[in-house]
């Protein structure tokens, strides 16, 4: 049987975005026979301790997570060319800590880079780095953003940053495939970065629904977030409908080609 575990993932405390109940996400998780799962909130940690104690309950080990927006540059930099140039980073506790460094990083996000969203830095996560383990993101991670616009040099710099900031051991290079071209083009760009810099791959899915047929109904709650209707062309929305909690058959069965990234998901 396939180990895996998923590492990135929102639930309904990810705001008018995730669609995801901490219970029936808990009881697919055991149904599916997985014995791990992380949860990571955009920008926030408000369903920490309802998924940890559920999920205690049913026996599962609670990864405690968030995944993070980080400024370009400072936290203290806001005007109006940095609304949207916060990059994702998905963080999880390894250790208690970790657990801890998370709060205060998550907490700072909002009393000191507040800017549209909570955002920490690169400096503020070097002051509380220790005990936690970094994955790269989706496509609007700082990598994968530098990647798809063919920045290899750029990437690889970056991700010798956080390599520095969480350790060799701690720092893995994220790949996703629900069907993106996009998403392929990072995925091949990721391979040798690794190799040079000596970094893991993992693999996740970047889940924000429980079912595939509950893509729709997670599009109308983008709607809803965002003030726009279905019929809208110009709004956010997201590729496809395989944004949810898929087996480790069906994870192991994506990223064939690459085992190792599957693997490192329960290491």
């Amino acid at each position: 049987m396939t180990e895996f575990a998923h590492l990135h993932l929102h639930t309904g405390f990810s705001l008018l975005d995730g669609a995801c109940r901490v219970d029936e996400l808990l009881d697919q998780v055991v149904e599916l026979g997985m014995s791990s799962v992380a949860v990571t909130e955009h920008g926030n940690m408000f369903s920490t301790v309802t998924f940890h104690d559920h999920a205690r309950e049913r026996g599962l080990n609670p990864i405690l997570g968030c995944e993070v927006y980080v400024a370009p540059e400072s936290r203290f930099s806001k005007n109006s060319n940095a609304r949207d140039a916060a990059h994702h980073l998905v963080l999880l506790a390894e250790t208690k800590e970790g657990y801890h460094n998370l709060i205060k990083l998550v907490s700072a996000g909002y009393t000191e880079g507040f800017y549209y969203r909570p955002r920490i830095d690169k400096d503020l996560l070097a002051q509380h780095a220790a005990g936690l383990i970094g994955l790269s993101s989706c496509l609007k991670g700082e990598i994968a953003t530098q990647l798809r616009t063919d920045k290899l040099n750029l990437a690889t710099k970056t991700a010798a940053t956080f390599k520095d900031i969480l350790g060799s051991e701690n720092f893995f290079l994220e790949m996703q495939d629900q069907g993106i071209p996009e998403q392929r083009i990072v995925n091949t760009g990721l391979v040798p970065i690794a190799k040079n810099l000596g970094l893991p791959l993992v693999c996740t899915n970047d889940v924000h629904y429980l079912s595939q047929k509950d893509a729709q109904a997670h599009d109308v709650l983008l709607c809803i977030g965002t003030g726009k209707t279905v019929q809208d062309d110009k709004r956010l929305r997201y590729h496809g409908d395989q944004f949810y909690l898929k087996t480790p058959k069906e994870m192991a069965a994506v990223f064939r080609e690459h085992p190792d990234a599957v693997s490192n998901t329960v290491r």
